[in-house]
């Protein structure tokens, strides 16, 4: 297991980083992501979305500007900086100490979030988008969360055809993960996510959880973002996303049983609760 790691003097993983299963609590500043879009309106409902987050035991704060579900409308960086500046300048000055992610695939967006007291860059196409986010990372020598995914949120859904379905993500991973090295970010800063919901249909992200330790022999630290997604909702028959926090809290504690490192989500009480027990069945004398 990873152990803490000092970064310029910054605390860059979570202290207890690979002893238990760590959460990523999820604050969408967009008006259209598919959970929770448009709720967090005011600089106030954000800062009582952190606190109540830290008060339930989170990790980390992801922090997103531009939503990725299917469907969602790239708003460019410059929005996105706007929308995402004054939320983060609030929270790091409330909450100085609370690790932050910032949730996107701009290099300028990037850039400017790790300027202002940003930890970690969480990047759905794993900086396939907009390659310069490497150089920024690099720079920056901060956390990196590598996603698989294909096409972009408007086409996702129809790239989901894989001769080799384990396999090839195995491949797109390796390979995002060789441009990432080739950009001097080090490995010990690379953390993978196998993009449960990105060009995947429900039995193939079915086929991803069952089979979490086919990714862990990379010896990357693994992030799993299942929370609310809509193959929940199918196996559930739950089309309201708030409705699918038990069959998240499933997934949490399998990703406690398979010794993930992070789960990210929506509704950090409930998986914080769930996950004390279930680390404290799977993962105590490990």
């Amino acid at each position: 297991m990873q152990e803490l790691l000092i970064t310029n003097n910054k605390k860059t993983w979570p202290i207890n980083w690979g002893k238990k299963t760590s959460i990523m609590g999820i604050v969408n500043l967009t008006p259209d992501s598919f959970s929770d879009g448009g709720e967090l309106n005011s600089p106030d409902k954000v800062l009582n979305k952190v606190k109540n987050f830290i008060s339930n035991g989170v990790d980390v704060i992801d922090l997103g500007a531009q939503s990725t579900r299917p469907g969602a409308i790239e708003i460019g960086p410059k929005k996105e900086i706007k929308r995402l500046l004054p939320h983060l300048k609030n929270i790091k000055r409330k909450y100085p100490n609370i690790l932050i992610s910032i949730d996107t695939f701009n290099s300028e967006v990037a850039h400017e979030a790790l300027s202002n007291g940003a930890d970690w860059i969480n990047d759905v196409t794993g900086g396939r988008r907009d390659k310069e986010i490497l150089n920024v990372v690099s720079q920056f020598k901060c956390p990196f969360v590598i996603t698989h995914s294909r096409g972009n949120s408007l086409n996702m859904n129809k790239l989901n055809n894989y001769s080799d379905f384990l396999n090839d993500i195995v491949k797109a991973l390796e390979k995002l993960t060789e441009q990432a090295l080739n950009r001097d970010i080090k490995k010990e800063n690379i953390i993978w996510d196998p993009g449960i919901g990105f060009s995947k249909d429900m039995n193939q992200n079915i086929q991803i959880l069952r089979n979490l330790k086919i990714f862990s022999n990379f010896d990357f630290p693994l992030l799993i973002g299942a929370s609310r997604k809509r193959f929940i909702g199918e196996i559930l028959n739950a089309t309201n996303p708030k409705t699918r926090d038990v069959g998240t809290l499933a997934i949490s504690c399998l990703c406690s049983q398979q010794c993930i490192h992070l789960v990210r989500v929506h509704n950090v009480k409930l998986n914080y609760e769930i996950l004390k027990v279930a680390d404290k069945i799977y993962r105590d004398d490990k």
